[in-house]
């Protein structure tokens, strides 16, 4: 017993020292992580990669004059232009978006200049997202400084852009009816493909629901792996890997994720479609444009989409299908715009597919769910 409270007193002094050393002491890193200053974490930047580095940091704790004014080109755009440069000119998920760290590339490098690669690992409300920029880096005196490639929002021209899209319209019973509690039928919905694949992280269930009805639904899909004695192996649903707004005869792929299971477990799938009636409307129209497919050791898949309206698409959720050569689906991916899509103007974006899947594709198609602060005030 004596030796055992020496042993419990012993851990807490230990302990108290231990927090004591921390708080007077504190390891810059650790500082810098707790988003407390830079925590010394600045390096002198007698390299480019060190210019690169801070530069990073900078960004990530918000300070955005430090990070502007260590520019090269600093006097090509203002602090401002910078700022938005990096958290979007208009309201999207760039803007909320934290920066969780930067790698950096080294391409090429000389006595006065060098040129690397920054790739930026940002997180969000709907996960990570990563871009990377060419950066080209002067060398003048005992530093390195960074040229910031700025990217300026395209302006397009003042022109009159023609309403007419479909609307609906619910009208509710009073102002005590809450959202997907109406007194009416669900819009008829019906899966019209369904799919499971075995994958590493687990088995994924993938498929088309089709809006049979002729008003909107909002919709979901929840799918149930059951065993051969009947008990439930887990339930999910789709989440954002379905576009949950469907127009009348209006087609969107979905796909439910199982991490941790494996296919062998799995005797039967029990799928639950879910509608409810909401308002909608046709608008904002969002076009996708020069679809390709590129197969080989690492498949991809690029377009472009283009907001057709005249105001400005906060979020935009792409999702594309990919088909065999029976029509049948192959996978089913997303990728988030991380910038608002302006109007009249094209954005590429690039989804990547699995290697093992890709030669069996031959055809995809591909929607487009949005956000607009105007649509959701």
């Amino acid at each position: 017993m004596i030796k055992g409270a020496l042993l419990a007193f012993c851990i807490f002094i230990a302990t108290g020292l231990l927090v004591a050393i921390g708080t007077i002491w504190p390891i810059p890193a650790a500082v810098y992580w707790a988003g407390g200053g830079n925590g010394n974490v600045l390096r002198p930047a007698d390299t480019p990669e060190a210019a690169v580095d801070d530069l990073g940091v900078l960004i990530r704790l918000h300070d955005w004059g430090r990070a502007y004014n260590s520019l090269a080109n600093k006097g090509e755009f203002t602090e401002e232009q910078f700022i938005h440069d990096l958290t979007s000119y208009t309201l999207s998920l760039r803007t909320y978006a934290d920066l969780e760290n930067v790698d950096v590339h080294p391409l090429h490098q000389t006595d006065s200049d060098a040129d690397v690669n920054m790739t930026m690992h940002w997180s969000s409300v709907v996960g990570p997202f990563e871009n990377t920029r060419l950066l080209h880096l002067v060398h003048t005196g005992n530093r390195w400084a960074v040229d910031w490639p700025l990217v300026k929002e395209p302006q397009v021209p003042p022109q009159v852009i023609a309403v007419n899209y479909l609307r609906w319209d619910v009208i509710y019973p009073g102002a005590a009816e809450e959202w997907g509690e109406q007194q009416v039928e669900g819009p008829h919905v019906q899966i019209v493909d369904m799919k499971p694949l075995n994958r590493a992280a687990g088995v994924v269930v993938m498929g088309e629901l089709l809006n049979q009805d002729v008003v909107p639904a909002w919709v979901d899909v929840r799918a149930t792996l059951l065993r051969k004695d009947g008990s439930i192996i887990d339930t999910e649903a789709a989440f954002d890997m379905i576009m949950h707004t469907l127009l009348p005869k209006q087609v969107t792929p979905f796909l439910i994720s199982f991490p941790g299971v494996d296919l062998s477990q799995v005797s039967s799938i029990r799928m639950d479609p879910v509608s409810v009636l909401v308002p909608a409307s046709a608008d904002p129209v969002v076009e996708v444009q020069n679809q390709k497919f590129n197969p080989g050791p690492a498949p991809t898949f690029t377009a472009q989409i283009s907001n057709q309206s005249g105001e400005p698409v906060n979020v935009a959720h792409v999702l594309t299908t990919f088909y065999d050569q029976n029509g049948q689906v192959v996978w089913v991916a997303g990728h988030y715009m991380d910038r608002a899509l302006q109007p009249q103007t094209p954005v590429e974006f690039t989804i990547s597919v699995p290697e093992d899947l890709g030669k069996n594709i031959r055809s995809e198609r591909t929607v487009v769910s949005t956000y607009s602060t105007r649509n959701n005030a």
